[in-house]
């Protein structure tokens, strides 16, 4: 980015959005730069919430299966629902690291679609949302799990925290959407 276009890139983002982003951006942590940086590339594609999906059908029992079904058809429905409605609409630019991020910490390639809102955070609130909504004892877990996501995500300096909030609640949000659907047009036991 030009400096012209990065100063009007960043105008158009929230004082405290931004604020939040450089103070993690500022804050030295060796010891999770990495681990982050790894998290949030196993999040691409929905991979983590897959390989979920496929430990809870095998290990779980018919409760277990049809979590994963559930946790799986919202994760469908909000990965399409963020990157083809809300992005392409928002057109939120990318943070610019160049200027802001702290140098020599680990950094994920800079995806190329729009920032807000963020499709891995809401992708993983999702399969949360909608796995717990069959198997209530995973929830804890799979939030705690999703919220680390979300965090990755700015910690490695690709969105914003209004971005990965904005995720978060689109996620919660379709998951419980997409479970009510499926609760109205088949029968299913619940949960024990």
């Amino acid at each position: 980015m030009r400096s012209g276009q990065a100063r009007r890139a960043l105008a158009e983002v929230d004082p405290l959005d931004l604020a939040v982003y450089r103070a993690v951006a500022d804050t030295r942590t060796p010891a999770l730069d990495m681990a982050l940086a790894r998290l949030s590339q196993a999040a691409n594609y929905s991979r983590i919430s897959i390989g979920l999906a496929l430990v809870l059908a095998l290990a779980g029992g018919r409760n277990g299966t049809r979590a994963a079904l559930r946790g799986m058809a919202s994760v469908g429905v909000t990965s399409a629902v963020a990157n083809l409605a809300f992005k392409p609409l928002m057109r939120r630019r990318r943070p610019d690291r160049k200027g802001l991020f702290m140098a020599g910490r680990p950094r994920i390639r800079m995806p190329t679609t729009r920032s807000f809102p963020s499709g891995h955070t809401a992708a993983a609130f999702a399969f949360a949302t909608g796995a717990g909504r069959e198997l209530a004892w995973t929830r804890p877990p799979l939030y705690a799990l999703a919220g680390l996501v979300g965090y990755s995500r700015v910690h490695t300096g690709v969105h914003y925290p209004l971005d990965v909030i904005a995720g978060a609640l689109a996620g919660v949000a379709l998951g419980e959407l997409v479970g009510a659907s499926i609760d109205r047009t088949a029968y299913i036991r619940p949960p024990r």
